[in-house]
This record gives C-alpha cells, sequence and structure tokens, in this order.
C-alpha cells in the first residue's frame, strides 16, 4: 500500500506568509529608522551651522546691532541654502534670512527656543506657517554673563530628506516586492494542488447534502483528507437510512398537521415559531415556510395572544382561554397550550391548538340575553299583576275606584304580556314560513303599503304633531307578503315616531336602484350611537333601556323587520348620527314578475 504523506507537510510552504509578514515589518521598521537617522544626521549639521552664525554674530551682540546681525543672517543663509533666525532671550527676532524681523512675532513660544534657553541646544520637527511647509528646526544659545543672551537658528525643509527617504523606500518595496512575489508564487502552486482535493470533497459533501447519499467519495492521497472523505462516505451512509426514517415519520406528521382545521403552532423556549400548519398559516396570512424562525411577537400582534404564550411557558399544565383578535372584523379564538417534549422529555417550547369559536360564541351570548330578556320582559309585568291581584284577593282595597283602578294596570300588563308573546310568536312564524317558502308573495306597489302603514301609525304622530312624508315613484313595486310588509314599515314608522322630537318630520321613500329595491325610513330624533349599530337588531337588544320601556316598546319591533327583509331574501341596514337622526333601510331584490306562493 503506497505511504499516504501528511496533511501538514503539504501546507509547510504556506508559511511563506508569515515571511511577507516579517518582510512587511522589517520595511516599516528600515524606513522608520532610516527617516529617525536622517531627521538626527540634519538636526546635528544644523547645530554647527547655528553655531558657526553665533560666531560670526557674536562682535554685534554687546548691544545687540539689529541691521548688523539681519544682514549676516541674509549672507550667510544664501550662500549656504539654510535659513537662519537670531532670537533674544525675550523671544524677539532681530535676524532673519527670509524675512524682515520687524514683521516677524515673538518666537518664545517655539518649542526649539524654549529647548535651547534651557539645555544649550534645542531642535523639532514642525510646521511652518511662515513658510507654508514642514521644516526641521536647531537652535543653541550663545551665553553672557552666565545666561543665555541670544539664540541661533538654522532651519532646513523636511522636503530634501524626505525625497532621499523616499527613494530608499522604493528600493526596499522593490527588493521585498520580488521576495513577496516568490514566495505567493510557491504558495499558489501548493495550495492550488490542496484545493482541488479539498474541492473535491467539497462537490461530494455537496451532493450529500442535495440527497445524493448513494454517492461516495474518493480517497486522496493525503492522509488526513482520506481519512475526512472516509468518514463524510460513512455518514452518507448511515445518514441514508436514517433519513428515510424521519421523510416517514415527517409525512405521517404533515399528513395530519394539514388535515386539521384547528391552527397549529410550536414555539420554542424563546417563543420562536418552530412550525405552523397550514391552517394557522392561511389564519395569520403568511407562507408557513415565512414563519419559521421568528418570534410570535413579531407574527402576531395581539397583546391576549402574547400573555397566553407567557403564561403557558410558565405552567407545566395546559391551558385554555378565549381570546379576541380582528381580521377584517372581530373574532374570538378558543386557544389550547401544551408543554411541548424532545425525544428525553425534556420541556423545549409549548404547542399551541386554536380554533375560531366566533359563531359559537355570538349563539351562545344571543342564547343568555334572550333568555335573560325575555324573563325579564314576562317577569316584570307578572309581578306586578301578582302583586295587585293579591292586594285585591285580599280585601284590602275597599274603594271600588281604586279596585277599578288596580284592575286597570293588571291589564295594561296583561296588554303588555300579550305584545312580546304576540311579538315572539310572529318572529317564529317569519322565521319558519321564510325557510319553508310559504309566504304569500306576490308583486305589490310599495305606495299603497306606505298608505296604510301611515293610515295605522297617524294618531301616534298626531299626538306628538310629527308628519309624515311619503315620497318615491309610485310605480316601484317588490314580490312581497303584502301583510308581513305592511308589519315591517309600521314598525320602522312606529320606532321612527318614538324616538323624534315634537314637530319633526318622517320620511319614508321607496327607489329602484336596478340591482335591488331601497325601502328607507328616515328621521330626525335623538340618533344611535355607532358602537349600538351592530347590535341594535338583536331580539330585546335595548340603546336606552329606561327610555325604551318608558315609550312601551317590547324590544322586539327591529328584530321583526330583519327577519321578515330576510324572509323576502333582502336584508336591512341603519345609519345614525346622534343628535341627528337615523335611516334605517329594507333592502330588496328586484321584482322579476308576479309569484304567489298560496297557489301552489
Amino acid at each position: 500500500m503506497r505511504m499516504r504523506r501528511k496533511f501538514v507537510w503539504r501546507l509547510f510552504l504556506a508559511y511563506v506568509l508569515i515571511t511577507l509578514g516579517a518582510l512587511a515589518a522589517a520595511w516599516f521598521y528600515a524606513t522608520s529608522s532610516l527617516s529617525a537617522f536622517f531627521l538626527d544626521h540634519i538636526a546635528v549639521e544644523l547645530t554647527e551651522r547655528a553655531r558657526l552664525l553665533g560666531v560670526l554674530i557674536a562682535p554685534h551682540l554687546d548691544p545687540p546691532e539689529s541691521a548688523a546681525i539681519d544682514a549676516i543672517c541674509k549672507t550667510a543663509g544664501k550662500s549656504s541654502g539654510t535659513r537662519f533666525t537670531v532670537i533674544l532671550a525675550s523671544g524677539q527676532v532681530v535676524g532673519d534670512t527670509q524675512e524682515n524681523p520687524q514683521n516677524m512675532e515673538n518666537h518664545a513660544g517655539r518649542p526649539e527656543f524654549a529647548e535651547a534657553l534651557s539645555g544649550g541646544t534645542g531642535r523639532s520637527l514642525r510646521y511652518s506657517r511662515t513658510l507654508q511647509q514642514t521644516i526641521i528646526y536647531a537652535a543653541t544659545a550663545l551665553p553672557h554673563d552666565g545666561k543665555p543672551a541670544v539664540l541661533t537658528r538654522a532651519a532646513m525643509p523636511a522636503a530634501r530628506m524626505e525625497a532621499q527617504l523616499a527613494r530608499i523606500r522604493s528600493k526596499l518595496l522593490l527588493i521585498g516586492g520580488a521576495i513577496a512575489l516568490f514566495a505567493l508564487i510557491v504558495t499558489l502552486l501548493t495550495s492550488r494542488q490542496f484545493g482541488q482535493r479539498l474541492e473535491d470533497l467539497k462537490h461530494g459533501a455537496a451532493r450529500f447534502a442535495q440527497g445524493e447519499l448513494a454517492h461516495r467519495l474518493p480517497l486522496p492521497d493525503s492522509e488526513e483528507l482520506a481519512g475526512l472523505a472516509d468518514s463524510l462516505n460513512r455518514m452518507a451512509e448511515e445518514l441514508e437510512g436514517r433519513m428515510q426514517t424521519v421523510l416517514r415519520q415527517r409525512n405521517q406528521l404533515e399528513a395530519v398537521l394539514a388535515s386539521m382545521l384547528e391552527g397549529v403552532i410550536a414555539v420554542d423556549r424563546g417563543e420562536r415559531i418552530i412550525r405552523v400548519n397550514q391552517a394557522a398559516a392561511r389564519w395569520l396570512d403568511i407562507a408557513p415556510e415565512k414563519l419559521s424562525g421568528r418570534s410570535i411577537q413579531e407574527t402576531i400582534r395581539n397583546l391576549a395572544m402574547h400573555r397566553f404564550v407567557a403564561r403557558a411557558m410558565e405552567s407545566r399544565s395546559p391551558l385554555e382561554d378565549d381570546i379576541v383578535v380582528f381580521r377584517k372584523d372581530e373574532r374570538i379564538l378558543n386557544i389550547k397550550s401544551a408543554p411541548l417534549l424532545d425525544a428525553n422529555l425534556e420541556t423545549i417550547g409549548i404547542l399551541i391548538v386554536f380554533n375560531d369559536v366566533t359563531q359559537l360564541r355570538r349563539l351562545e351570548n344571543l342564547r343568555r340575553d334572550f333568555v335573560a330578556n325575555v324573563s325579564h320582559e314576562i317577569k316584570t309585568p307578572l309581578t306586578a299583576i301578582k302583586g295587585f291581584v293579591e292586594t285585591l284577593g285580599q280585601g284590602m282595597v275597599d274603594n271600588p275606584e281604586e279596585a277599578q283602578r288596580f284592575l286597570g294596570i293588571v291589564a295594561k300588563h296583561v296588554g303588555r304580556l300579550e305584545s312580546v308573546i304576540e311579538d315572539l310568536l310572529m318572529l317564529s312564524r317569519i322565521e319558519n314560513e321564510g325557510e319553508s317558502g310559504d309566504l304569500k308573495r306576490q308583486r305589490t306597489g310599495l305606495r299603497e303599503v306606505f298608505q296604510n302603514a301611515v293610515q295605522i301609525c297617524r294618531p301616534r304622530a298626531e299626538e306628538k304633531r310629527i308628519r309624515i312624508d311619503v315620497e318615491g315613484e309610485e310605480t316601484v313595486s317588490a314580490v312581497i307578503d303584502p301583510v308581513l310588509f305592511e308589519q315591517a314599515v309600521v314598525n320602522l314608522l312606529d320606532n321612527a315616531i318614538k324616538y323624534s322630537e315634537p314637530q319633526k318630520t318622517v320620511r319614508i321613500a321607496s327607489r329602484d336602484a336596478g340591482s335591488e329595491v331601497q325601502i328607507s325610513v328616515q328621521d330626525h330624533g335623538i340618533g344611535i350611537e355607532k358602537k349600538h349599530l351592530p347590535r341594535l337588531f338583536e331580539r330585546f337588544y335595548r340603546v336606552d333601556k329606561a327610555r325604551s320601556r318608558a315609550q312601551g316598546g317590547t324590544g322586539l319591533g327591529l328584530a321583526i323587520v330583519k327577519h321578515i327583509a330576510q324572509a323576502h331574501g333582502g336584508h336591512v341596514t341603519v345609519t345614525s348620527t346622534p343628535g341627528e337622526g337615523s335611516t334605517f333601510t329594507i333592502h330588496l331584490p328586484p321584482p322579476e314578475g308576479s309569484i304567489n306562493q298560496s297557489d301552489r
């Protein structure tokens, strides 16, 4: 068997990169050292020139002869290519190669001046605002009676030094580049060879990832890579068996989840979504693959849901609750939770199952309200009747007139009971006849129905001095049960008169809109708040209970109107503005010929 070489030796030449790093470090060190060397050399030379200038101006220092000193500075500077400056101990400039000393500012703050004043010599590299460039300065102090009497300063532009350094850097960079190129070529050849081996392994692993688990990788001549390829081959063999098992289990789970009508959401302990079924995705109106990994707060913007999830996370037992959500309209969800366990029975999150129970809860509420309202509507007059009858039966009323008054009250409550029972029976009859199709419908002109209804309601309207206007074309007709539909119009008119202020106008109109026939009753009464409109046609629902009972209604009038409209294949709507009035509109299908079901 051929001896396989270790992968480490094949990567040995890659250490050329370390050589490149060392070259770069050496280059930076060399250039910085050269820069310091040149700067120090130039500073020493400038210091010697400054001392020579001191010798030249020494005869003119006691007392300082500014004109002579300035002339010497200019002559010496031109001949040596150096800028000389003579500064008194106070910082005053008395001579300069390039400038008029009288125009120059005090130099006491210059760093080389302060250093030379205290130590005999000073140097600095800084930007000159006078010359608008970086300058190297060197200064020496000329003592007089043991103290510096005057300072001489020599200066030279740093550009000369930088030009020399630039040439040296270019040569160093060229040599370093050649070495780096050589190392790069050697490393490239080696890495390409092993890169090809790694690329083969990569393509093989990619085929494994795509599901081609039957594919097998060739074994390279490197011991490490051969071991890796062999491990990948064995892994693919084991994965192929496990994937088949997992795939069967997943397909079974997907079938179960997809068939469920309830929404199912699996959430981890960080409240991020692990999995959702199709029903939950439809409810959230988003693709299931876009939900995975997103937080429950980001996906479902409902505070009640967030609180339920938080409680379920803290609880070790299943929870159940009803929450209200908004999806076009208000919906009620029955939501249940249970701990989500892994294979080791460790809790990894929760499982949430929810179902839309809006209709069920509304029916339950309607049933409870209906029972409560019927009980109240019947119990109140029965209690009054019982009280008055017991009083009369015990002989506690001796006055015949008082007894007659009691009997009148009893008769009034009996009449109220009769009204409630009659309305309930009418509702039941309307529902039964509408479902069975026993309504005696025929094509009828609406003007005649309106006149009959107005005649019935006129006495009550005259009591409040309310005028009833009938509008609309006389030719408008609909396929209706005239008697039953007249009752709906009477109920709407009676309702409008009841809640209108005296001396107002109630308007009843009909209109053929083509796709439907509209019958509207408009009043200018107290109006109805928007929050009451959705429940206005429920049985026994009252906007103002005290006022409604004082007006003598049973609470079933609008419910009767609703069911009459539905029995005719239509519906009823209401628009209202508090303080301005309300408009009730019955929408009926357009007439398509006379129908008289009583002739069947």
